[in-house]
């Protein structure tokens, strides 16, 4: 089937090609607004003092592979087992589970950010915090870090960060493009019904040499 070919049976739809992708659309934007609650991210950014080799604290590593290792381990500790059980009995929670916590490291940089997501707007920001907190406390106690310092705290965030109901409804409509599209292709297929000379041409592989005129009533 040509380009062109599928133009024509698009237009020989239209009312499905159009119909199909606005009633998707309409009907994702209507989950992403009754089921899918808003979440909100609260982010705090943090700076690792590493203690140098002679005891005393650097804030210029010479050892620039050798310290951004160690805050690579900061990392992955503000996400472990102990720091979130301790941050969880610090809030009087029974876990952190209900949030989602993401740490992101620069390659040539000492400056970690921690950003926590969740449905409670207040919340975010004291988690955030508290974990920052515990880390560098739990940091000094098992690595060679003098200290996580806190350059931002966190604060309560003024709007939501998710979901994204506006792509959720592009895709949506894309999708039910796509649906569409197929439908109108495999009724087309299954249609074997000869609808003119040209079908006649191409099921026999003949020319067709002459037509009936259709004829109308009374006549």
């Amino acid at each position: 089937m040509t380009l062109l070919e599928l133009l024509k049976l698009m237009r020989k739809h239209l009312k499905l090609v159009i119909a199909l992708p606005i009633v998707c659309a309409i009907a994702m934007g209507l989950v992403s607004f009754l089921f899918m609650p808003n979440t909100y991210t609260a982010s705090t950014s943090m700076y690792v003092l590493v203690q140098s080799d002679s005891g005393s604290a650097s804030t210029m590593s010479t050892d620039l592979s050798a310290s951004q290792m160690i805050t690579n381990d900061v990392a992955n500790l503000i996400t472990s087992d102990r720091v979130t059980r301790d941050t969880a009995t610090a809030l009087q929670m029974n876990s952190l589970n209900d949030y989602d916590i993401a740490v992101q490291s620069e390659t040539t940089t000492r400056v970690l950010t921690l950003s926590v997501t969740g449905q409670d707007v207040q919340s975010t920001a004291i988690i955030a915090n508290e974990l920052a907190k515990n880390v560098s406390t739990v940091a000094q106690e098992v690595m060679n870090v003098q200290s996580v310092n806190v350059i931002d705290e966190a604060i309560t965030p003024e709007s939501p960060s998710g979901p994204n109901r506006m792509m959720y409804t592009a895709v949506a409509f894309l999708a039910g493009l796509f649906l569409a599209v197929a439908i109108v292709v495999l009724m087309d297929v299954l249609n074997t019904k000869v609808r003119g000379a040209e079908d006649v041409e191409e099921l026999l592989g003949v020319p067709v040499i002459g037509r009936i005129p259709a004829m109308k009533e009374g006549k």
